[in-house]
């Protein structure tokens, strides 16, 4: 496979020139087809939108491993993502607390009702495999 910083003919294209944000490159495939390979670079990261998104992968799921008030009013906060492992540690204001605090209760609350649906869905379960068992008459007065 041969690859080339040109475009198409073999000449870059003056937009393609002043566009810094991108490269074309023109590559000659084994089967010789020519194909252009446009790479974007990856802009910069927004602003971080709450403590409970990760800047690296973009969970939401950061959540506080520790966590101490210092003298200043704010909080000292070690932060981990469970999906990525990113963590950090820095003081933050009493308000950033407070809205990581209001998802860590939507999470929790979230989380309950998935808790409350599954242990619904297992007892419905459970319940029909034991009115077959005795209706198929395998369950008798031994077994309790």
């Amino acid at each position: 496979m041969r690859a080339d910083k040109t475009c198409i003919g073999g000449r870059m294209n003056q937009n393609q020139n002043q566009n810094p944000n991108h490269t074309v490159r023109k590559i000659t495939l084994p089967s010789g087809r020519n194909i252009e390979v446009i790479r974007f670079e990856r802009t910069k990261k927004p602003a971080r939108a709450g403590l409970h998104i990760c800047p690296d992968c973009e969970s939401d799921l950061v959540q506080p491993l520790a966590w101490s008030e210092p003298l200043d009013g704010g909080w000292e906060l070690e932060l981990s993502c469970p999906n990525c492992r990113w963590n950090t540690e820095g003081v933050f204001s009493q308000e950033e607390v407070y809205e990581l605090e209001d998802r860590l209760d939507e999470g929790l609350e979230d989380m309950l009702r998935d808790l409350k649906r599954l242990t619904h869905a297992n007892m419905v379960e459970e319940i029909d495999r034991f009115v077959v068992a005795l209706n198929a008459n395998h369950i008798l007065p031994e077994d309790f």
